[in-house]
């Protein structure tokens, strides 16, 4: 008798084992996806600034082009003093 209840305690704590590591899984399995989405939202959003940086560069260009040259020059500089240190 002894070793038919020493043998249901460990199928219990086998079966809680396994319904822990199910859990576990399936609290990775939402943060995984969680995860993907605020990368595609992400994504999106630099996709739009994107969008607006490239328009914002063409009425530039359209409507003061040595100013936006300048810029253009002054961002190389900065840009290549950085990287020189």
């Amino acid at each position: 008798m002894p070793q038919s209840t020493y043998g249901s305690g460990s199928e219990r704590f086998g079966d809680a084992a396994k319904d822990q590591m199910k859990r576990v899984g399936e609290q990775a399995e939402n943060v995984a996806n969680r995860v993907a989405e605020q990368g595609r939202a992400a994504g999106e959003g630099m996709q739009e600034v994107a969008g607006n940086m490239k328009t914002a560069l063409d009425r530039s260009i359209k409507d003061q082009p040595m100013a936006t040259l300048a810029v253009a020059a002054i961002v190389g500089f900065v840009l290549g003093a950085i990287w020189k240190t």
